[in-house]
């Protein structure tokens, strides 16, 4: 509950036609990572019009934005990603994107226009408790690597005060619209990126026996590769290896010198992340030593595990609980997959992500997709959800 003693939901509803109108235009307008030029322009904008204090960099093109900067209490920092991706639009949307080949297909302007919505709350609302909000819009959660988050912290976004908690939430087919998933401790992935170069020797597709044949081993690689899930760790643990791009060859009669593949690691712990990558590094090297073949190894290190902090992650699920109903707030059965930057923030402050639903019965949808279209009705549920989860955390436990 609000400072006046009103719930958060009913005010999203009436910021709607603002959330809607911000949504719309960033929709129209996506940019990849590091390039949200125009994307940042429009926060700004936004901000300016509600009288939010906010500082941008030079030479990136994050915003954070300061409610309330001088309060006392807990400073309480809420994140939204801000990159589409290289997709060709298939919405039929009237404010589908107008950019070729680049569009919002993860969901990131749902997640900009809900917390410029929360801003726009927290900032006409009276709260009697609470201290500093800080707004974090960040570039760049897409690209996979370093990411956003991380250039984002070094710039100090979570430091003068420290912030004392953080919030991110992300949109979520898989959950029926007008839920919200929580989850303790292990919540997301990470992801780790490798790329192999297998060399061989070339030649007629007719004389393989003067190999060694690089596309022989690729295969045997990408068959190995599976012995790490299901002999290297404990089967309790999750771990994903997929390859999922292997190059190699011109034509059907000739062998070809090199053979590329690439994939993605996925653990969910720091020490299965250090297993996984030695025993990969071992395993392909085998591999292809005893075939006669050489490899080259890449192994890139990418966004860590993301863990939600208990206690945090339990004052938030109680606090919308109150907000929303618990019915509508619900916690998600095991950790995901998939990986976000957001749990760089986590490293350095407790905190807790959330999954935002999106799903309609009948309208399939997946993140990610040149159709993915979520309804404007999780705005009001966004907002309402990262202006609870700030009141809630500065609040206290009950």
């Amino acid at each position: 509950m609000s400072g006046t003693g009103s719930s958060w939901t009913p005010l999203a509803r009436r910021v709607l036609p603002a959330m809607r109108a911000w949504r719309t235009a960033i929709h129209q307008e996506p940019e990849l990572s590091l390039g949200e030029v125009k994307t940042r322009e429009k926060i700004v904008a936004a901000l300016r019009e509600m009288g939010i204090p906010y500082h941008t960099f030079d030479d990136f093109p994050g915003v954070v934005g300061f409610i309330d900067a001088d309060r006392p209490g807990p400073v309480v920092a809420l994140r939204a990603d801000m990159d589409g991706l290289p997709v060709t639009e298939e919405t039929g949307l009237p404010f589908a994107s107008n950019f070729p080949g680049q569009m919002h297909a993860c969901g990131h302007d749902v997640h900009m226009a809900c917390l410029l919505g929360a801003a726009a709350m927290l900032t006409r609302e009276p709260r009697s408790k609470g201290g500093p909000i800080r707004l974090l819009f960040q570039p760049a959660e897409e690209e996979g690597r370093v990411g956003g988050a991380e250039p984002l912290i070094a710039r100090g976004c979570l430091d003068r005060p420290k912030v004392s908690y953080v919030v991110g939430q992300h949109v979520d087919p898989s959950l029926p619209l007008g839920r919200v998933g929580w989850r303790a401790g292990s919540f997301m992935a990470a992801a780790d990126h490798f790329r192999l170069v297998v060399r061989g020797r070339g030649g007629h597709a007719a004389t393989p026996h003067q190999g060694p044949d690089a596309i022989l081993v690729a295969s045997e690689i990408v068959t190995g590769l599976q012995a790490l899930v299901s002999r290297v760790r404990d089967p309790l643990d999750p771990v994903v290896v997929s390859v999922g791009s292997i190059h190699g060859g011109t034509r059907n009669n000739i062998l070809p010198d090199e053979v590329v593949l690439e994939g993605t690691v996925r653990t969910l712990r720091a020490p299965t992340r250090d297993l996984l990558e030695r025993a990969f590094r071992r395993r392909v090297r085998a591999i292809a030593t005893s075939l006669g073949a050489r490899v080259r190894i890449s192994y890139l290190r990418g966004y860590p595990p993301l863990v939600n902090d208990p206690a945090v992650t339990r004052v938030v699920a109680s606090a919308l609980g109150v907000e929303l109903g618990g019915r509508s707030v619900v916690e998600v059965e095991h950790p995901l997959m998939g990986a976000e930057d957001f749990s760089r923030y986590l490293e350095r402050v407790p905190g807790t992500f959330l999954r935002l639903g999106v799903g309609i019965p009948g309208r399939p949808a997946s993140l990610h997709s040149s159709t993915f279209a979520p309804d404007e009705r999780a705005l009001v549920l966004g907002a309402a959800t990262l202006a609870a989860a700030a009141d809630g955390l500065q609040r206290g436990p009950p």
